[in-house]
């Protein structure tokens, strides 16, 4: 039995006309190296911000899996943190309105999930559906943060190089939804920030500073950038005290820069003789550098 995607979310019948805008797809449960979606989500979206519609959570989370936290005080509960999957209406410093669609992401019915968003985006006259990542992979923090662009519109992006091959991934829903609403001919990008390795599980500013230009810049929205900007020069500092601290630190460091910078250096060379890698060479290189990964080389 096909269950219902309209069912899975009640839409606000007193919200605005959003024909236009663009929704932000920035769910937690995937990999997020740095936190750096969760940061970006975090500079933009207020407590109060309206919600324009939520989702039935307790058709697509797994509370065992994911338990949620209650509060306990001396001798009765006092606080339980309700799940919540919702799209929440926000406006740029222009105040042109944009939408968020956040919380945790579903553990069942992705497909169902997937047309329920599709139909939103139908329902609203999106525009455009942006999803944001954030993986480890080997740059160093001491070089400007590269951005990953991807879409089945090769047109919203042309200005984008392309810088990787074949691979293949874990998938999320957010893949799902960028993957299922390009089939269906609605325009949809993923962006995504690599961050260093050593700083894969501690917050890393830097990466959510670059997604969230890059969102701007791609959707055209002037977004606040200030309190990222302050994070993360806060943050550098406080990165080479450490690195300059340990001996240990400083050659891993030291051994990324060399790495990244000659692949930098190749990749302008091929570029200005017009001797690109093929998709499949630069697959076989990020294959053989994730398989290090997983071995701790």
């Amino acid at each position: 039995m096909t269950l219902d995607p309209e069912e899975l979310f009640d839409l606000d019948a007193d919200r605005p006309d959003l024909s236009g805008a663009v929704m932000l797809h920035m769910l937690d449960g995937f990999v997020d190296a740095g936190a750096a979606v969760r940061l970006v989500r975090a500079s933009l979206l207020a407590s109060d911000a309206p919600v324009v519609a939520r989702f039935d959570v307790d058709q697509l989370y797994d509370y065992r899996a994911r338990r949620p936290v209650m509060r306990f005080d001396v001798d009765h509960w006092t606080d339980y943190e309700t799940p919540q999957l919702a799209l929440h209406l926000l406006h740029d410093t222009d105040d042109v309105p944009y939408l968020i669609l956040a919380g945790p992401e579903p553990d069942t019915q992705w497909e169902r999930y997937t047309a329920a968003v599709a139909l939103l985006v139908e329902r609203l006259g999106i525009r455009l559906v942006i999803g944001l990542d954030a993986f480890p992979m080997s740059v160093p923090h001491s070089r400007p943060t590269p951005i990953i662009v991807h879409g089945p519109r090769r047109e919203l992006f042309a200005d984008y190089r392309a810088w990787l091959g074949q691979i293949m991934v874990p998938a999320s829903a957010g893949h799902l939804v960028e993957y299922r609403l390009g089939a269906a001919g609605i325009d949809a990008l993923g962006i995504a920030a690599p961050v260093p390795p050593y700083l894969a599980q501690a917050e890393y500013p830097a990466a959510a500073l670059a997604l969230l230009r890059e969102v701007g810049a791609r959707a055209g929205l002037r977004l606040d950038t200030t309190a990222l900007e302050e994070a993360e020069r806060v943050n550098r500092t406080a990165i080479d005290r450490e690195v300059a601290a340990s001996a240990e630190l400083q050659t891993l460091v030291a051994a990324i820069e060399q790495q990244y910078d000659a692949a930098a250096a190749a990749a302008q060379l091929a570029l200005a003789e017009g001797d690109l890698p093929t998709a499949d060479e630069l697959g076989a290189e990020l294959e053989r550098f994730l398989a290090n990964e997983t071995r701790g080389e």
